[in-house]
């Protein structure tokens, strides 16, 4: 794949349900979710020839974008990141507009590694009809990362709300093809304390 395929990193959510904590800097595997997140997805950069990778945050001095430094990412501030997810993904879809592809990557999924990335990142080379290449789980329930064509960035720019790409992968009509990634990782999000803590027992992470 050739570069100038931007990898986005949703992280500018409000963390509403984890009772004051900030799920995105919650350790996993010994450092803040979010930089693994961002490391996952350059060595998946880096493998696969795309990039760059960007990361959406509700603005530049919030505490998220300490935990990135020394990371080869750029640091995109959301004005109006309080509207819900429809914002963060139109403000990265208007910044690389003119690209062939778009990437999008939740930051808040602890399971999600390099090679699902790259898996998606390299789905085209499979199936060059596509207008979307979905990660879904391992019995093909759909969730993250997407790979979106740029014939669909008008429908990025149109989101609002808490809508995170919905009516861009429907207007994809058929042309949706399927990354099955292992497990349920494609779609394993940890949005509140008690999340957390089953998870943590769950996997010893």
């Amino acid at each position: 794949m050739s570069r100038g395929v931007p990898l986005l990193i949703l992280a500018a959510g409000a963390s509403r349900r984890m009772a004051g904590r900030d799920k995105l800097i919650e350790p996993v595997d010994g450092v803040p979710l979010l930089r693994r997140t961002a490391t996952e997805a350059l060595a998946a950069s880096r493998a696969t020839g795309s990039g760059p990778v960007t990361v959406l945050l509700p603005g530049l001095d919030h505490p998220r974008a300490a935990v990135l430094d020394g990371l080869d990412v750029a640091r995109m501030e959301v004005p109006d990141h309080a509207e819900g997810i429809g914002a963060t993904i139109r403000t990265g879809a208007a910044a690389f507009a003119s690209l062939p592809r778009l990437l999008i990557l939740l930051g808040d999924m602890p399971e999600i590694g390099r090679e699902d990335i790259a898996a998606v990142l390299s789905a085209p080379g499979e199936a060059p009809d596509a207008l979307v290449w979905r990660g879904v789980t391992e019995d093909g329930e759909p969730g993250h990362p997407i790979l979106f064509d740029a014939s669909l960035i008008p429908e990025l720019l149109r989101l609002s709300g808490d809508d995170g790409g919905r009516a861009a992968v429907s207007a994809a009509g058929k042309r949706l093809h399927l990354v099955h990634l292992p497990g349920r990782r494609a779609l394993r999000d940890l949005d509140t304390p008690e999340d957390w803590a089953a998870w943590r027992r769950e996997t010893g992470r």
